[in-house]
């Protein structure tokens, strides 16, 4: 199967120079064309005059045409006829004598000294038709092209008078040179002047442009937004082609902004309600786990039924808190709070996280990569905390048995960077891109041992990116490893310094 290559599309100024300098070239060919024939039928003509006034000074001697036979003139020629005839010519001027299948030529040159011609110069003149109008011939060897005129006698004899084309052609082959030079030179020019004017002609596209380029650079997919950029009002005139663009565009970024506005203000509507009921949750379900508590631990003869019904209460109340914590924890993140901003070992952190992973996954295999140098950031210890515990806990949960996770801290320029690599059956690429959204779950080849509440990871991304940093996942069979990469100051403390 062979692939076809496909040409890159050219932009609007190359169309626009290579259309005006292709116009411009077909103009001055056909200008040019049309004064090389004007010209060339002009020196024609004046040239065929000056044949015709040849040709009578070479009837001389002759008689004229259809002269009776017995006249003193319409006797047989001589080579002594043949040269009175050609002095009475201007030098270059060719007469040819033609009687039965004799032919014979001579020519004048430059000095007035006569050139006899030989055959295969002559031959073509005893093809030239006697009809007393010009026509063109050529002599062929060193002589070239002339217009010639032939007269014939009733005697028999054919005379020919020929003058040559050479000048004639210098002439037009000049007069093409120097339109081919000034057309090249004027292209050249053109080229020059079209590139500016079509540059000059397209700013006001360029800063469209540039607009558009810098609305589509703006985080638009979340959180609040000023869509404040617009395309300037010379650029935005509906009279003019891109003004109608650049007003076209400003239209649909009203309208954008409008859309943006009603979305932040039903997502603050929907954050707030999830506070607020978050936030009202804790108290009932605290109250519905120490009442189920305290009934399951005292002193009651209950059927075993009922025991095991009010362990299920208090495990669901439980399970319910933390995705009432978690819920909560999301709102203030949204809302830019609850985080501080201290010294923070992420070298301690990470031996913590890891200590209190290896209590709750015995079963798995865990291990510390750290440089010998503690790894100091500024952020909120309790948080980065939840961070490296969410990951190790993801870990722990949706892999086997017997899983190696391998944690690593290493500075990189002037970020932290945090890893967190199994060798577990690794996260469903259709998974990947939505691992950190809100409620993502997995199942297939990662197992779900337990239950989550599906905001870990989500939690995970939202202080990352709270601390100025970001988080990512790259994963395959027998190899799953998150970075987190932190900035060793964060920029509101450069910003306040």
């Amino acid at each position: 199967m062979t692939s076809v290559t496909t040409r890159a599309p050219w932009s609007l100024r190359r169309r626009l120079m290579l259309a005006v300098l292709g116009l411009l070239a077909a103009v001055a060919i056909v200008i040019g064309s049309i004064s090389v024939l004007a010209l060339q039928g002009f020196l024609t003509n004046r040239l065929d005059g000056q044949l015709n006034a040849a040709n009578g000074r070479s009837q001389t001697g002759f008689g004229p045409p259809s002269s009776r036979p017995g006249d003193a003139q319409s006797e047989t020629f001589t080579r002594q006829q043949l040269r009175q005839t050609i002095d009475r010519q201007a030098p270059d001027t060719v007469i040819g004598i033609i009687f039965g299948t004799t032919v014979a030529g001579v020519q004048k040159d430059q000095s007035g000294s006569l050139q006899d011609l030989s055959a295969a110069q002559s031959g073509p003149l005893a093809r030239v038709p006697s009809t007393g109008v010009a026509t063109t011939v050529d002599l062929g060897n060193g002589l070239g092209s002339f217009r010639a005129v032939a007269v014939e006698y009733a005697s028999g004899v054919r005379v020919v008078t020929a003058l040559p084309l050479g000048e004639l052609q210098t002439t037009l082959l000049q007069l093409g040179l120097i339109i081919a030079i000034v057309t090249a030179a004027g292209l050249v020019l053109a080229a020059f002047l079209a590139r500016w004017i079509v540059r000059v002609a397209l700013r006001p596209l360029e800063r469209v442009v540039s607009t558009a380029t810098r609305v589509a650079e703006l985080p638009l997919d979340r959180g609040e937004v000023a869509l404040g950029v617009r395309v300037p009002d010379e650029d935005a005139d509906p009279r003019t082609e891109v003004g109608q663009v650049g007003a076209a565009l400003n239209r649909m970024l009203g309208h954008v902004a409008s859309a943006l506005t009603a979305r932040q203000a039903s997502e603050n509507k929907v954050r707030q309600f999830v506070a607020d009921a978050s936030h009202e949750l804790r108290t009932p379900l605290a109250a519905i786990r120490g009442y189920a508590e305290l009934t399951r631990r005292g002193n009651h003869d209950l059927p075993e039924d009922v025991v095991h019904s009010l362990g299920r209460v208090e495990s669901e109340a439980t399970r319910m808190t933390s995705l009432v914590e978690d819920l909560l924890l999301l709102a203030r993140l949204d809302e830019g709070r609850d985080l501080e901003s201290d010294p923070v070992d992420l070298s301690r952190l990470l031996i913590d996280a890891v200590s209190d992973s290896h209590a709750a996954g015995p079963e798995h295999g865990w291990s510390l990569d750290m440089p010998d140098e503690p790894v100091v950031i500024d952020g909120d210890d309790a948080r980065l905390h939840q961070v490296v515990a969410n990951i190790l806990a993801n870990a722990r949960v949706h892999t086997p048995a017997g899983t190696d996770v391998v944690t690593a801290v290493v500075i990189e320029g002037s970020n932290a960077v945090v890893t967190v690599t199994d060798d577990g059956p690794g996260i469903p690429l259709n998974l990947q891109p939505v691992l950190f959204e809100r409620f993502a779950r997995g199942d297939g080849s990662r197992s779900r041992a337990a239950g989550s509440t599906g905001l870990g990871l989500a939690i995970v991304a939202a202080v990352v990116e709270g601390h100025g940093g970001r988080v990512d996942v790259q994963s395959e069979p027998g190899n799953t490893c998150f970075r987190v990469i932190l900035p060793l100051v964060r920029a509101v403390d450069l910003a306040s310094g």
